[in-house]
């Protein structure tokens, strides 16, 4: 990941004029990142202002003033400096600090979660409203595409209605494996990523929140998906609040003890799925047992999944 970020920062660097030897960028950013622990995205961060700062070039220069406009479908990897035109579908409640709003915005090709970050100090956005956004960043997090704002981002308001693509899937299917990932978790009480071995990507090593979910795989017969069910989702189905699968986790002295009860209960049963689906997942807002079309149903979806 170090080498990728290092031959992008000496392109960009290149494209301004500026000859940064690679080996240079590369080992600034990896004594950061693996002697002494800085988020990968802080240390590029760290990097890019230290070559900027010596050079005398504003950070607009490096980011640009402007940035290409692309459909919500054609976002397919992170670091891009992009433009939308896009509408409010929901925002959501964030109980961090560090975040001015969170939600998701649409175009007709479909829907992106974005991340207004409060030290960026953007305008804040209405629900129902069109805008023209300019200079965010794509990202991803549990395996989907997002786009935060930075202090270069640019929200202008439209009066154009904007037609959103239809993206809420509505499926019945059984569930033929929980991932990794599943069960009881712990999230940065900063933005609210799942931790990965005590760290966050962005904010490092964190005590960390207790949460519950489950990556479930579905199979309605045709075709596999993945599907995101939240805490409260999870607590419904299962009956397992999120007090008991702490409870659990002690008792057992191992977390992953969870995953199995959560397992025990959800593998192999039919479901009514609904909810949007936002890069390969299908984010569960509703949820409910479903009767199989015939008993063997069940154990064809399973060999099925056993066998991918």
């Amino acid at each position: 990941m170090v080498k990728d970020i290092a031959e992008q920062l000496k392109s960009r660097f290149s494209e301004m004029g500026l000859d940064v030897p690679l080996e240079d960028i590369e080992s600034k950013l990896d004594e950061l990142t693996n002697k002494f622990g800085v988020p990968v995205d802080e240390a590029k961060r760290s990097v890019v202002s230290q070559y900027l700062k010596e050079s005398n070039i504003p950070r607009g220069e490096f980011y640009g003033k402007d940035s290409s406009p692309v459909k919500v479908r054609d976002i397919s990897s992170e670091g891009q400096w992009v433009g939308l035109k896009a509408k409010v579908i929901q925002l959501w409640q964030s109980e961090s600090d560090s975040i001015a709003q969170v939600g998701l915005i649409g175009d007709e090709t479909g829907t992106i979660k974005f991340v207004n970050w409060a030290k960026s100090a953007r305008p804040l956005v209405e629900e129902g409203k069109c805008y023209v956004f300019k200079n965010v960043v794509t990202d991803s997090w549990q395996g989907r595409f997002q786009v935060n704002f930075n202090k270069n981002t640019e929200i202008q308001e439209i009066e154009e209605d904007i037609e959103v693509g239809s993206s809420v899937e509505d499926i019945t299917g059984a569930i033929v494996d929980i991932q990794s990932g599943s069960g009881l978790i712990k999230r940065c009480e900063s933005c609210n990523r799942a931790l990965i071995k005590g760290s966050c990507g962005e904010h490092g090593k964190v005590e960390g929140k207790y949460d519950l979910r489950v990556k479930a795989v579905i199979d309605d017969g045709k075709i596999v998906r993945d599907a995101i069910l939240n805490r409260e989702i999870t607590e419904k189905l299962t009956g397992i609040t999120l007090d008991a699968a702490k409870k659990i986790a002690e008792e057992a002295l191992d977390p992953s003890k969870v995953v199995d009860v959560i397992t025990e209960q959800l593998m192999g049963h039919y479901y009514r799925v609904k909810g949007p689906k936002v890069g390969r997942y299908i984010l569960v807002e509703e949820m409910e047992r479903a009767v199989p079309v015939s008993d063997g149903d069940i154990q064809d979806a399973i060999a099925m999944a056993e066998g991918l």
